[in-house]
């Protein structure tokens, strides 16, 4: 087998040095912290100086969302009125969050509960966002007055028309890409509506339900009954889950909803901690988005989002942990089927197509995203993965990001059914006769986006280091990021003509390669070895050099009590002479 050139032939991109005005500005700030605050653009002292503390410049006025005044008056007509009022959320973190959320935030203005209901689609029978079909049996069956969507409905023009025939209001609050139209609803509430005055734009589904409940209590301070600080636990898991950048005022929520989740209020929250073995208070967004919210995806994936919605709804440990105990094995059965659909759909890879497009009725509408995320990222292609159906098809499509994959598809929109997304993720329902022709057609717009792109992975790296350098110093300095994820990466760097002391193959089929590494700067000197762990990069354990140059996070690794620095690879070449 021929050495690998790098384990995924990505591009290495180190960020541009902070030019020496901007280090002499700062020059009480670790020159390493100080150069990840600059690759992110936080750079202004009143910016650098919130950013490190973690806190609010100020809270922004939910009123500044476009409609909120509209939304938050139909909603107390509904409440002084007793009307039924039904949260439709989506079947993901961030809908089932943002459903939860706002139907405890109505129960705690003092509605009933047989008036502050909740209704998440079934993905398999329904599909993602509002249908016709479900409106209608909430108009006629439960007698709602009053529909409000979280993260969904801001493509549903036609669905929102059929309500308003049927004598039934909506007030949408989504935080999805825009169409060309907006759904003619009661109040539209979305941040990127290009006349909002609110200065945030990413915020994830749940925390705009978050703004909505925050608009609601202030406008009614005599109904609350509760803290709206005990549904930040919330914002967290969805923000997180969701992918929200974490910079800004997405940043601050989470850092705000973390402190409620490690305080362990919410019984179903802390069941799955436990399941996830998850510490108590030691709760991270890393454990969120590795532990918490593939658990309550997995309900909506496997299941119904239901048993994740009644998790995070349930009162007591006693109700919760069986709960929990359920979603772990869901989790667990998702993951066995996204690895054996992915591999059929890696069999269906055309190399020659600039857009990777599989269709199969064996593939679960619950798994398709997982799966055109695993192909996107292994051939670093737009990938659409299609649930054959007898008459439709519903698809889930991941991108890159030299390809638009909702531009794309408003460009076929008078294929499909409905669709929606964001420039990288997206999902669409498409009649099978139509099929066909939507493959041509997207075949030939990728054709024509990317034929000036050499595509293979950038791998941004925030700066060159010796391995010497760290140390339990820096990796102080580097919490002061947290929370991490998407937006504000952890940190990734590089070191040079690192020497491989020892390297063995780990895990099912030798998938994985632990290293220990050590920085030698000469013959006689080779620096303390530090643990390494590359995961699926077991490729190199026959073919490796006593010198490598890396590229890796630094991440604590906790073993039988005992706390060791430890460094997750990303990529690796032999080091040059």
């Amino acid at each position: 087998m021929k050495r690998p050139n790098s384990i995924r032939r990505t591009k290495w991109q180190v960020a541009p040095v902070v030019p020496i005005d901007v280090q002499q500005q700062y020059s009480h700030i670790h020159p390493v912290l100080l150069q990840i605050l600059y690759n992110r653009g936080i750079i202004e002292p009143g910016d650098v100086q919130s950013f490190l503390e973690g806190r609010y410049l100020k809270e922004t006025d939910p009123f500044l969302l476009q409609d909120m005044d509209k939304a938050v008056a139909r909603i107390s007509q509904a409440i002084e009125n007793d009307e039924r009022v039904v949260v439709y959320g989506d079947f993901d973190a961030d809908g089932v969050t943002a459903t939860v959320l706002l139907t405890e935030a109505l129960r705690g203005l003092g509605m009933s509960r047989e008036n502050a209901q909740p209704y998440i689609p079934d993905r398999v029978d329904e599909g993602y966002g509002l249908n016709k079909e479900a409106l209608t049996m909430l108009k006629e069956s439960r007698n709602a007055g009053l529909v409000i969507s979280v993260d969904c409905g801001i493509r549903s023009v036609a669905e929102v028309e059929h309500a308003n025939e049927i004598g039934l209001d909506m007030i949408i609050t989504d935080h999805h890409s825009l169409g060309p139209k907006l759904p003619p609803a009661v109040a539209v509430i979305n941040p990127k509506r290009p006349e909002s005055q609110y200065p945030e734009t990413m915020l994830a589904g749940v925390g705009i339900a978050y703004k909505l409940a925050l608009a609601l209590c202030r406008s009614m301070p005599e109904r609350k009954q509760f803290d709206t600080d005990d549904l930040l636990d919330l914002v967290a898991l969805g923000t997180v889950a969701d992918l929200a950048p974490l910079l800004g005022e997405n940043r601050q929520l989470v850092i705000a909803g973390l402190k409620v989740l490690n305080q362990g209020k919410r019984p179903g929250l802390a069941a799955l901690s436990e399941v996830a073995r998850i510490k108590p208070g030691t709760l991270t967004a890393e454990s969120i988005g590795f532990g918490l919210g593939p658990r309550i995806n997995a309900a909506g994936r496997i299941d119904h989002a239901y048993s994740a919605a009644k998790l995070l709804a349930a009162n007591n440990r006693l109700t919760a942990a069986p709960m929990a105990a359920k979603l772990d094995e869901l989790n667990k059965k998702r993951q066995q089927i996204t690895s054996e659909l992915s591999a059929k759909a890696e069999n269906m890879v055309d190399g020659e197509q600039p857009i990777i497009i599989a269709a199969d009725d064996s593939f679960m509408s619950g798994v398709v995203g997982l799966v055109a995320s695993r192909l996107a990222e292994k051939n670093y292609r737009p990938a659409i993965v299609i649930e054959k159906g007898v008459d439709e098809s519903r698809a889930s499509c991941r991108s890159i990001p030299e390809f638009h994959i909702t531009n794309a598809l408003d460009e076929v929109s008078d294929l499909l059914v409905k669709f929606g997304g964001h420039a990288q993720a997206a999902g669409f329902t498409v009649s099978n006769e139509n099929l066909p022709e939507l493959t041509r057609r997207l075949i030939e717009i990728a054709e024509a986006k990317l034929a000036e792109h050499e595509l293979h992975p950038t791998l941004s790296i925030d700066m060159e280091i010796d391995l010497d350098g760290v140390d339990w110093s820096l990796q102080k300095h580097l919490e002061q990021l947290e929370p991490t994820g998407y937006a504000n990466a952890t940190p990734v760097f590089m070191s040079r003509g690192v020497e491989v002391v020892s390297h063995r193959a780990v895990g099912q089929d030798g998938a994985h390669l632990q290293l220990r590494l050590a920085s030698r700067q000469d013959s006689s000197y080779r620096s303390k070895e530090i643990a390494a762990i590359g995961f699926r990069q077991g490729d190199w354990v026959n073919h490796m050099p006593q010198f490598v140059d890396i590229v890796y996070t630094i991440n604590i690794n906790e073993w039988n009590g005992r706390r060791d620095l430890q460094l997750i690879m990303r990529d690796m070449r032999a080091a040059e002479a």
